[in-house]
């Protein structure tokens, strides 16, 4: 009998008696999962997984305040549609199920590892990374592990869809592992998928002059700019523009790095705009440990020896900004003046003062109506909660 499984997804927020209800919908995916018992039987398995990210949103701040764990993008896709591809589902609203299966948000499934990954929760197993099981436990995680993320969602995806001819005007090393889908329109660059697979999504655009390094992943009509150097493992979102040089960096949905400027071993989030010379600096001169901080009460955290810039949503800089190394931007921030922003810039900073949140709420619509969207009363509800709650940071 073919049953259904259904995910859930819910987030609050991290002060839960601030919570504004409802604030991000409950998020539910069904399909049928099919196992191969201990006597090779096909068997189909009926269950309820709820993916759960209220013991990891905390520590995954500024990105998991504006989205669910599960909608964070690491690789080609998020980790919810991730789980949807995996599992052949249709992502769709629900309620809260009963009698779920409890699964840790932060878990990356891949083609792999998803069968252990639900196997070991159903038997109420603690997951812990391994070879081929990861786990994002801080921000710079999605950075540090995206080249891996990348291949593995690169095998997925090429098992389920064929890859456009390449231009002839394309140089290309390593055919085989790069990716076109259809509409994207690219010419006269350099593609190099000796040191990792590209992937190019539909109605993508790469000028000429492009250099690119595999592993890369182009969302859906984003523009990589003319003359642009991107180094792997980097992942540029749906509908972001970008130029200048990039590396090991991964820039969510609607957000711009348009011009010259160096952009390293950084996360952005959605709806950013670096503008023209602004550059990070992801290395101390001593090369000693980079520690960040995440809010006021999580602090000098390691993240490695090479750590950048982690930028929350709705955030800008101003031209020629420069970032000290492991610098954490919070939500909806306007960096600008003459001199370089501190090592941690809380949510809703202008220049050295608080932006007011009508006017922060008023330059955001304007932001998105430049590309032709228009902000959610989701969002005013959850930018209004966070700007409430600022000394809970």
């Amino acid at each position: 009998m073919l049953e259904s499984i259904s995910f859930r997804f819910e987030h609050l927020t991290p002060n839960a008696k601030h919570q504004t209800p409802n604030v991000l919908d409950a998020s539910g995916i069904n399909f049928i999962l099919p196992f191969l018992n201990s006597t090779n039987w096909l068997i189909f398995i009926s269950m309820n997984i709820y993916l759960d990210d209220t013991k990891v949103k905390e520590n995954l701040i500024p990105f998991s305040l504006t989205r669910h764990v599960a909608d964070i993008k690491i690789g080609i896709f998020s980790i919810r549609e991730k789980w949807e591809k995996l599992l052949n589902g249709n992502a769709t609203l629900s309620n809260s199920p009963e009698n779920s299966l409890v699964i840790n948000a932060a878990l990356i499934p891949t083609i792999d590892n998803f069968q252990t990954i639900i196997e070991k929760s159903k038997q109420g197993v603690l997951i812990e990374e391994d070879d081929i099981i990861k786990i994002l436990k801080y921000p710079w995680h999605i950075f540090q592990l995206n080249d891996w993320a990348l291949r593995m969602d690169f095998k997925l995806l090429s098992k389920e869809n064929h890859s456009q001819e390449i231009p002839e005007t394309v140089q290309v090393i390593n055919a085989q592992e790069v990716f076109i889908s259809e509409d994207a329109q690219i010419s006269h660059c350099i593609l190099n998928a000796s040191t990792g697979p590209i992937y190019i999504a539909k109605g993508a655009q790469i000028m000429e002059g492009a250099m690119i390094r595999g592993p890369f992943s182009l969302g859906e009509n984003a523009v990589v700019k003319m003359g642009a150097k991107i180094y792997g493992a980097t992942t540029v979102g749906n509908n972001c523009v970008v130029g200048g040089e990039i590396k090991n960096s991964v820039l969510f949905d609607y957000s711009n790095k348009a011009h010259d400027g160096y952009l390293g071993d950084s996360v952005i989030g959605s709806w950013c705009n670096l503008g023209a010379g602004t550059t990070n600096s992801n290395v101390k001169n001593n090369f000693s440990p980079v520690k960040m901080q995440l809010s006021q009460h999580i602090k000098n955290i390691e993240a490695g020896n090479k750590a950048g810039l982690i930028m929350g949503d709705y955030s800008k800089s101003a031209i020629n900004t420069s970032f000290n190394t492991g610098t954490v931007v919070g939500i909806s921030c306007n960096i600008f003046g003459n001199e370089m922003p501190p090592k941690f810039v809380h949510h809703f900073t202008w220049g050295n003062e608080t932006y007011n949140i009508d006017k922060a709420i008023l330059d955001i619509q304007k932001w998105k109506q430049a590309k032709q969207q228009d902000i959610t009363q989701q969002e005013i509800d959850i930018l209004k909660n966070i700007h409430q709650n600022l000394n809970h940071a």
